[in-house]
């Protein structure tokens, strides 16, 4: 079996290449740019292009065919019309990443299954997210274009830590301000329900969707099933870091009005996803991956990304203006408490 990963080396994709490659003998190609070849297992193809550039990448893949494409940077209507018609001809299955804060936020129901209906008014990036899983479907339902959607949500590795509110250079600050003995802010009252999955066990769910037959023209939504509040999400960090955690918290309305004059775009990323409590039903994807299970329980994925981030001070990347922020937000609060003292 042969596959083609339009990038190829973020979080998510990573494991699936290093699981077709290492452990179930696909023939494996990644068109991209060139960067982060060190994550790359041995024997993997490497077509050096931007697929931006449609007549390039035209070029690049003359000739060729595949049993999958696999689409991780596709984010705009545009882009996926481009693939459509790069690959329309030279695969017998195309499988876009789209996301799961795609569903409507928030949902009628907190149990979220492939049936939530789409819609996401806080948040762009899931509204173009719909639109290219629109235009996909679309093409299957007139020309039988061989697509599956699959909708991840809060997926890390061991060069990421998941949280909830940070900055703009990612997660490090907070945990820095852990360590520091400093408050953390938490959005809402801790309390709603999250869930988080380590990338090598959503490689499992997604690598058996590939070559399936049954995954054609249909959606998968692809998460573990460990379902943790936010607050317990903060202190299993707290825990595995072994200190003391202050948590603050904040309403996401609050960080959302403080927040955006500063570029944070806390209205997307917690309004439209991460303040509403979701759980989600997977039965879907295990009836065609019965393979698919929590490997890695957060406690224990949280101390591999920590043991790594730690060890690697390319990882370390500090965000004094977020810091700063947090400091603001915390005394400005604090200050107002004394008005009905």
């Amino acid at each position: 079996m042969k596959a083609l990963f339009i990038g190829g080396t973020g979080t998510i994709s990573t494991a699936i290449v290093k699981r077709l490659a290492e452990e179930l003998g696909w023939e494996v190609w990644l068109l991209n740019r060139g960067n982060r070849k060190e994550v790359m297992p041995d024997g993997v193809h490497q077509i050096i292009c931007d697929i931006n550039d449609e007549e390039a990448a035209a070029k690049a893949v003359e000739g060729m065919s595949f049993d999958v494409v696999n689409e991780f940077i596709g984010f705009t209507r545009d882009q996926v019309e481009r693939d459509y018609r790069l690959f329309k001809d030279k695969t017998k299955q195309y499988i876009y990443i789209s996301s799961a804060s795609a569903y409507n936020k928030p949902a009628a129901s907190y149990v979220i299954t492939e049936g939530t209906a789409l819609a996401n008014p806080h948040w762009e990036y899931s509204r173009n997210k719909i639109a290219c899983e629109e235009f996909l479907m679309e093409k299957y339902r007139e020309e039988g274009f061989p697509v599956t959607i699959v909708r991840p949500s809060h997926t890390y590795d061991e060069r990421n830590v998941p949280l909830g509110v940070h900055g703009k250079k990612g997660f490090y600050q907070v945990i820095k301000r852990m360590m520091e003995g400093k408050p953390v802010i938490i959005q809402g009252d801790g309390s709603s329900l999250w869930t988080v999955t380590f990338n090598k066990d959503f490689a499992v769910g997604y690598t058996g969707l590939m070559g399936n037959r049954h995954a054609i023209g249909e959606a998968f939504q692809i998460t573990g099933d460990e379902t943790l509040t936010w607050d317990q999400i903060y202190q299993t960090i707290a825990d595995a870091l072994d200190v003391e955690l202050k948590a603050y918290h904040v309403s996401s309305d609050y960080l959302s009005a403080v927040g955006d004059k500063y570029g944070f775009d806390f209205e997307g990323s917690l309004t439209g996803d991460k303040s509403v409590s979701v759980v989600f039903d997977n039965r879907k994807l295990k009836r065609l991956v019965p393979d698919m299970r929590t490997t890695v329980r957060f406690d224990q994925g949280v101390r591999i990304a920590l043991d790594y981030v730690l060890s690697h001070p390319e990882c370390q990347v500090e965000d004094p203006e977020f810091d700063e922020w947090c400091d603001r937000v915390i005394d400005t609060l604090e200050k107002s408490k004394s008005v009905f003292v």
